[in-house]
Formats: structure tokens, sequence, C-alpha cells
């Protein structure tokens, strides 16, 4: 299996000017005919994209739709003529989700039963879905598809409900849905991102503490964003069963030992700052992905090292 089946010419990519979005583009130009992307540019960046896809050579075709998931004709509009979509756009805080679960659950759980209801009225066959491992919550590491989901945060209660309505949409219309539990991402282009480890880099290239939350004990995976993507790309594979599948690099790595991996790369020792522990978050988790392994053929390249390598030379190259 090696990802993006023939019968697939043109790609729906929502969430498409952001971190992953972004990556992704990249990874899809060459392989299909016609790329589109849906965005509000509440977060992500027009500029980024375009400045990332003018590197990118070969025929694939990228359009921009300006539109909000929320809105059932907008996505309507952008679904139509096209053979598959991948549905990365989300509101992806924990935290966020705490101070606004009202708006967490309009941009999960609507937007993605907006995308299925579209996928089902013009007759696309393949959605993948953009999950996180936030919607499994409390569940003893490796963390696999088998266990009983307790979420933690209302991020991780709207994108287990959004999983809810990928499967039934897939029993009861079937619609290919793939959803796919992401790990802590981290890579290029990842500059808005909340994540641990895009403020981590820019604390320390700013010269400011690195903020711990807790004693820097607690672990996570640590996926780079080329991996995700390779993941991305078999489960557009018509092999691909609809499914759960775990994606990250089924290891944990403490927040201590993030720091330790990225004083290694910059060669030089950060300051550290600890505040209280958060509540809405997990405190140890890494996954189990031999079904993605096995399944979708899924082999994750970077090592923790390897991938922050990459994105502190992106860092430094935009600086």
């Amino acid at each position: 299996m090696t990802g993006l089946s023939k019968g697939i010419s043109s790609v729906l990519v929502t969430g498409g000017c952001g971190f992953i979005g972004i990556n992704l583009v990249s990874s899809l130009a060459g392989r299909c005919d016609r790329i589109r992307v849906l965005d509000d540019l509440s977060v992500g960046s027009l500029g980024a994209l375009k400045r990332e896809w003018s590197a990118e050579k070969g025929v694939t075709q990228l359009e921009f739709v300006r539109g909000d998931v929320r809105e059932r004709g907008v996505v309507e509009g952008a679904v139509q003529g096209v053979d598959a979509v991948v549905h990365l756009a989300a509101q992806s805080g924990v935290i966020s989700s705490i101070e606004d679960p009202s708006f967490d659950y309009s941009v999960n759980v609507l937007g993605t039963f907006n995308i299925l209801e579209a996928a089902r009225d013009w007759g696309v066959n393949k959605v993948v879905f953009a999950s996180s491992n936030a919607a499994v919550g409390k569940q003893t590491p490796p963390v696999s598809e088998t266990g009983a989901p307790r979420p933690v945060s209302p991020y991780g209660a709207s994108k287990l409900a959004a999983e809810g309505y990928c499967s039934a949409y897939h029993e009861a219309f079937g619609i290919g849905t793939v959803v796919l539990r992401f790990a802590n991402a981290y890579g290029p282009q990842s500059t808005h991102k909340t994540s641990i480890v895009a403020q981590f880099l820019s604390l320390a290239l700013s010269g400011k503490p690195l903020i711990i939350y807790g004693d820097g004990s607690q672990t996570r995976d640590f996926v780079y964003v080329g991996d995700l993507c390779q993941a991305i790309l078999l489960a557009l594979d018509e092999e691909a069963s609809s499914d759960i599948y775990q994606v990250g690099t089924g290891m944990q790595t403490s927040v201590n030992e993030l720091i330790s991996t990225i004083e290694s790369v910059l060669g030089r020792d950060l300051p550290r700052k600890h505040l209280p522990t958060r509540r809405g978050e997990v405190e140890r988790t890494y996954l189990d992905i031999s079904k993605a392994r096995t399944l979708l053929g899924y082999s994750p390249q970077f090592s923790l090292k390897e991938g922050l390598e990459s994105t502190y030379r992106w860092y430094l190259n935009r600086s």
C-alpha cells in the first residue's frame, strides 16, 4: 500500500492553511490533479501556504476557498466535485476548550457533521478525519484502539463525538471513513501552534525560560509532521479500512527528556520555569501503533532528535 488510490484525482483539505495542512498539501503535490483547501484563516496563513506551494513542482492545481466548516453552504460548495476529503480543520486546544466548550463543540462536532453530510450529498466515498489521542483521555499506556475512551477535556469529548459520527456514516451510508488519532504533533509551519514543542522552540529562540507545568515528568508521544502526512496518504488508499488508528511513534518521552533533546539540538542549556499542573491534561501517555503498522503500512521515519533538528532549521530560516 503506497497511499492515494488511482481513483482519487482531487482532494479537499479542510484546515489546509494550518500547520499539518500546509505540510500535507506539499505531500499531495504531484500525487493528484487538484487540491482544494478550505480554511477560515482564523489561525492558518494563506501566505504560508502560497510560499510553500511556490516551491513545489508538478502539474497539480491548487484551489483555495475561504470559509468556516460550521457553515453548511460553504462546506457543500467546497466538497462538490472532489473525490476525497481530509478533514483537519478543528479547534485544537485542550485549555481553550475548557475556556469555551461551546465553541469547541461547534467547530469539532458540527463542523465534522457538515463534512460528512456534504460527502453523502455529493457521493464522496473517502473521508479521512484527523482525531486526537485526547479522545481517549485516561487510559493506561500504551494507548490502543481497544480501550474505553474517557476524555478529560471538552476537546477530547468533541473529537470522540466526531469519531462516532464517522463510524455512523460509514455504517449507515457506506462512506469510507478513516479516523487517525494523532499523537502530539510538531514540525515546520507550527509557529502559531500552542503545542509544547512549538512553545519551547519559540521561547528558546527569544531567550525566555521554558514554561513547565508540573515537574516535567509527564510523558507524551511526540510525532513529526512528516510521519503524520505519511499516515494520511496511506489512509487515502482504497485498501485502507474504515476504522480508527493510533498514529504516533509508539515511544513515550517526558517533558524533561524533550527539553534535554532540544538543548542538544540548540547546543546550549535553556532556562526553565515551573508552574502548577493544569486541569484537563493527562499525566502519562504514548501510543500503541501496531494496528496502523499492520493494516495501513504506517512506519514512522523520524526520531525525536531528527524531527527537532528539521523543525529548528525551519524556525531559523523563517526568522
